[in-house]
């Protein structure tokens, strides 16, 4: 496993040297059929992954989230170049770089590496959480206590509203949203918030694998959006990441609204 997180390592530092030399300079910024960007920098670190896998474990898949290898394998390299590519291209320094190695299914080694911070969050399955090596852990807060703060992202191509929830919770936590779920993922695993609600699914693996294990072994919970479990190498349906205090009442309110 150690072999498997180290070469996660390295494509994340990497993937932070392109952010870095192109955050303020040209991006190149096209947009998708969902109105999200994506930029020159986003292609180069989907593309060196995919030649760096190749070369290193070429039977393995990557699922990217601009760049796909398609192999007969239950291992996939599940990728996000950029998590929160629209913030990165109005410049502000909230993006990372998201890497998970998952077997049938089951992300077992995950990386979020925050470039413009020097963070380097990681995990294997069973080993605990990390970042820059120093062990991290879930915060205690409950909904409705003072500091408890819930992050959740809306666009307006995602299958679950998120702003029915939003006014629901709103006076039982602060409610945020940075615009990368990768890094408030990296919050809640950190203790620095309590909670995070994304409803995105096609292709939301590539923003959540390496999150759904790092926020788990911080002592956290996981799941789609109804409380249940997925795979986290296809499509998803939806994701939250919460410590344990939030997670049971805020999946029987998210279950009122998206049944």
């Amino acid at each position: 496993m150690d072999e498997f997180l180290n070469f996660a390592k390295r494509i994340a530092f990497y993937a932070g040297n392109v952010m870095k030399e192109f955050f303020n300079k040209e991006q190149g910024v096209i947009y998708k059929e969902d109105r999200t960007p994506v930029t020159l920098a986003d292609k180069k670190i989907n593309e060196y992954l995919i030649e760096e896998v190749k070369k290193e474990y070429p039977s393995f898949k990557v699922i990217g989230e601009e760049l796909s290898l398609d192999n007969d394998s239950d291992y996939a390299w599940v990728c996000d170049p950029i998590d929160g590519t629209s913030m990165f291209t109005r410049h502000v320094p909230i993006s990372v770089f998201s890497l998970a190695l998952v077997k049938d299914g089951e992300p077992i080694v995950g990386v979020v590496y925050d470039p413009f911070l020097d963070e380097m969050y990681s995990a294997i399955k069973g080993e605990g959480a990390y970042c820059n090596d120093k062990e991290i852990h879930v915060n205690n807060k409950k909904l409705g206590e003072l500091g408890c703060n819930i992050d959740y992202c809306m666009w307006s191509k995602a299958k679950y509203d998120t702003l029915e929830i939003v006014k629901e919770l709103r006076n039982r936590a602060k409610m945020c949203s940075f615009g990368s779920v990768a890094h408030g993922c990296m919050l809640v695993a950190s203790g620095k918030i309590s909670g995070e609600i994304f409803p995105g699914t096609s292709h939301g693996e590539c923003d959540v694998s390496a999150s759904k294990l790092i926020v788990e072994e911080a002592g956290g919970c996981t799941s789609n959006i109804h409380g249940e479990s997925q795979r986290y190498d296809k499509d998803i349906d939806g994701f939250i990441a919460t410590n344990k205090e939030v997670y049971d009442e805020l999946v029987l309110e998210l279950r009122r609204f998206y049944k």
